[in-house]
């Protein structure tokens, strides 16, 4: 398939002007493919060529001014047009195929009751899948709709969707909508449940499977009531009001990404339907994503990029306003805290691999659509919200906020570039936000601060070192020992530097605090050291800070320091040891534990040191447990100690308990995540067979169900159960997305290097041909889930970069094998610091 490049989109735009599409769908054909009818309305400002995108199943017609045009010309997605100066009319008639890997049309039957879900995934190129188009961001049109579906279906849109003529009949219009980017144009089908209600004199609803109507009522009010405050603090700070004619939110199935934001349609991955026990903060992080998603109906939607180069910008603003938004709307006020310790850290390790890129990269870096699909990451949405958040510290809100609000007037329902972005800003500020632009937006990598600390009579002195480019305005924060409670720390003083320009601050009376922390209050994207006695105040009382911000800022800078080799792992697990009983955030907990199991227990501890960081983690989270065994309030932190514990357990004796009292003692009660949790535990230390994994299923037959024995199967000990996983992940191609990743998440097990060690010659040839034949979607879980991650060690190493060189992996693999690549060399570096 052809991807298209930036200058054969501009020299497309240059030509034509898109007025209107008229799209008519089938849903009624069968469960392989779908009926699309397009007609394009447009005009070309001079004779030339060009051409309209499709992927199809089968072309059958193709009239342009309604002469045939020959199908046969379609070639690579692509059918030339020969035009003349003037309005002209295209119309195109297809089959459609139906897709299993989250990617334009995806379909899935609910294998709890049968029914049959579909919907649109559009983003960067895939409207293709859908419908004939001229597929590029920076040809706007409006959009009619009309869609054939059974009739017990409910059809939804990006604009109001009524049934018209006989009921019997199937038949939906959908509203004109306002002009739209093709890749926003969603459709849903299916036997919905929703929940409907209206605000601000506009009809609100949500929408998910059958299956999961429970879960949803139980959870409508606490979804709404975000969506409604959402709306109104976006509407006092925002001076466009909502643009669009409805606001639909649908949860959908094996959906890829976390949510979507389709103009009056937004989709999220149907998990966020809680069918089991969740922290606060995983609450919080859903209600967060609510509030991004409709961020992006003003950044995004009302104004949108004009090329993939400014994906950035679309998901930083939306990423800084859903965390804004959400702490200054609603009761989720600790989103900063959840960002600093979780999120960032998805940044931070982007932008320290060779794979890394400017936050903003330039136009010649985004030279088509495969390598723009390459930029949506930790870079892109963690990074870029923190360089607005320190745009915002060193701005201030009142002039960002009208440089934003200038923006939408200016560029209202069209498209912008960063240089527009930037303009309207300096518009209302006398900072120069242009050179600020350069220094944070236009540059890759991590800068570092580190504070030097001296003492002289009665004065103590600060130095701030910088590695690295980029201005940075930041609070620091001085702390001391209670006096009467040794174990706290209390604050002294914070006040504010801009580094390098205060770098030197001399002269503060008193003697040196205990513990002197750079980048309190997480304003600024940074890495951060501490001075020799705030690292001991640190290790010593990492729990004694005040403020949840600044103990994530000291937990960042340990896990930086174990990551660089500069901190053993062992250290920073007797620091989790000893801390976190005494922690009450949530998002910290489940940060530390998180960073803990997965990547010190894992991957920087060597094979033998390995069974005593389980026993310490099982050890942390049996004192949890404990701690709070009775306390209101901590259901959260038990839930996530419990998860932990699940997941680090190395004899099955605790968890084959928890399954038969149906429980933890003194909980949380064993929900189906729960079971499924330890019953893929079970199955890794060869504790469960293949008829436990069936049993289970009858139990829980649903979609989760369904990924969980899959999970299980693939984590058995057996070579049998190995060899049938592989071929399922690489050979049957039957595995949908979901299913792919649940399969090869339970492959990969430490506790089974040296029946998986045959594998790994396997990976390499087998991961290049599925993504050659599946597509991007599959490729990044082959090349996240699937990668032999387990096995650190110099051969997989080798091979690794063998494939690079010789294999030709497509470029959406070959980004995920960097990465992995990289992280593995990390992995080594680290063990051999610390052996």
């Amino acid at each position: 398939m052809s991807v298209l490049t930036r200058d054969e989109a501009q020299t497309r735009a240059r030509l034509l002007d898109v007025h209107r599409y008229a799209i008519d769908l089938d849903l009624t054909r069968g469960d392989e493919h779908f009926g699309s009818t397009t007609t394009i309305h447009f005009t070309a400002r001079e004779a030339g060529t060009t051409f309209v995108e499709l992927k199809p199943a089968a072309l059958h017609r193709a009239t342009l001014d309604g002469h045939p045009l020959d199908p046969a010309a379609l070639q690579d997605n692509r059918l030339p047009l020969t035009l003349t100066a003037g309005e002209h009319e295209l119309r195109i008639e297809a089959d459609m195929r139906y897709s299993r890997t989250g990617e334009g049309m995806h379909r899935f039957t609910d294998p709890a009751d049968g029914h049959t879900y579909l919907y649109t995934q559009t983003f960067l190129d895939d409207v293709q899948r859908v419908f004939a188009a001229f597929d590029q961001p920076d040809l706007k049109a409006l959009f009619d709709a009309t869609v054939t579906a059974p009739p017990e279906w409910t059809v939804l849109g990006n604009a109001v969707a009524h049934r018209t003529g006989d009921p019997a009949e199937g038949r939906w219009q959908l509203a004109t909508t306002k002009p739209l980017s093709t890749y926003f144009v969603a459709f849903a089908a299916g036997p919905w449940h929703s929940v409907r209600t209206e605000h601000a004199g506009l009809p609100f609803a949500l929408h998910c499977r059958r299956s999961l109507a429970p879960h949803l009522d139980a959870d409508a009010e606490e979804i709404l009531d975000i969506t409604r405050r959402c709306y109104d603090r976006y509407h006092e700070i925002f001076d466009e009001p909502y643009p669009f004619d409805s606001y639909d939110q649908a949860f959908v199935p094996e959906f890829n990404a976390g949510a979507m934001e389709n103009p009056g349609l937004v989709t999220f991955r149907d998990e966020f339907v809680y069918r089991s026990a969740v922290t606060d903060t995983e609450r919080q992080t859903r209600g967060m994503v609510i509030a991004h998603e409709m961020a992006h109906m003003w950044f995004g939607d009302l104004v949108t990029l004009q090329w993939w180069d400014d994906i950035w910008l679309n998901e930083s603003f939306a990423e800084y306003m859903g965390f804004q938004v959400l702490a200054e709307a609603t009761r989720y006020t600790g989103t900063w805290t959840d960002f600093a310790i979780a999120r960032k850290s998805w940044g931070y390790d982007a932008d320290q691999r060779p794979s890394t890129h400017p936050v903003a990269p330039a136009p010649q870096d985004v030279r088509d659509t495969a390598s723009a699909l390459l930029n949506f990451d930790g870079i892109s949405y963690a990074k870029g919200a923190s360089a607005l958040r320190q745009l915002v510290a060193w701005l201030g809100e009142k002039d960002f906020l009208a440089g934003i609000n200038d923006h939408f007037a200016r560029h209202r329902f069209g498209n912008a570039t960063l240089a527009d972005f930037i303009d309207s800003l300096a518009r209302h500020t006398d900072r120069d936000v242009h050179a600020w632009a350069e220094s944070w937006l236009r540059t890759s990598g991590v800068d570092t601060l580190t504070p030097a600390i001296g003492e002289a009579e009665g004065y103590w002195h600060l130095t701030v070192d910088r590695n690295g480019t980029r201005p940075h305005h930041i609070a620091v924060g001085t702390y001391d020992h209670d006096p009467a409670r040794p174990t706290r720390l209390v604050l002294r003083d914070r006040f504010e530097l801009d580094v390098p320009q205060d770098g030197a601050v001399k002269a503060l009376p008193g003697p040196r605090p205990d513990l002197v922390l750079l980048n309190d209050g997480d304003l600024t994207y940074t890495k951060v050291r501490l001075d020799p006695t705030s690292w001991n105040t640190a290790l010593t009382t990492p729990s004694a800070l005040p403020d949840p911000i600044s103990r994530a800022v000291l937990w960042n800078a340990a896990r930086d320091m174990v990551r660089d080799g500069e901190l053993p792992p062992r250290a920073y697990l007797d620091a989790a040891r000893t801390h976190l009983p005494h922690e009450d955030d949530i998002a910290i907990t489940q940060g530390v534990l998180g960073f803990a199991r997965t990547q010190i227990a894992d991957r920087y501890t060597t094979p033998a040191d390995r069974p005593a960081a389980l026993a310490t983690l099982t050890d942390l989270c049996h004192d949890l447990l404990e701690h709070t065994n009775g306390t209101p309030g901590t259901q959260g932190l038990r839930l996530t100690a419990a998860r932990t514990l699940i997941a680090s357990a190395t004899t099955p004796t605790t968890l084959q308990d928890w399954l038969r009292a149906g429980t933890a003692p003194g909980g949380p009660a064993l929900d189906p995540e729960l079971r499924w949790r330890t019953l893929a535990r079970l199955a890794v230390l060869g504790a469960l067979t293949p008829h436990d994994i069936d049993t289970e299923l009858a139990r829980d037959p649903s979609a989760t169900g369904q990924e969980g024995a899959a999970r299980c199967r693939a984590a058995l000990p057996d070579p049998t159960a190995k060899e049938a996983a592989w071929h399922a992940l690489y050979t049957g191609d039957q595995l949908s997305n979901y299913l792919f990743t649940a399969t090869a998440q339970g492959f990969w097990q430490p506790e089974q290097t040296d029946l998986l060690r045959p594998y790994r010659d396997r990976y390499y040839p087998d991961a290049v041909a599925l993504a050659a034949r599946r597509g991007p979607a599959l490729a990044s879980a082959a090349g996240t889930h699937g990668f032999p991650h387990t096995l650190i060690e110099d051969e997989t190493l080798q091979r690794g970069e063998e494939c690079l060189r010789n294999a030709a992996p497509t470029p959406a693999l070959r980004r995920k094998l960097v990465d992995q690549l990289d992280d593995l060399r990390r992995a080594l570096a680290v063990r051999a610091a610390h052996p």
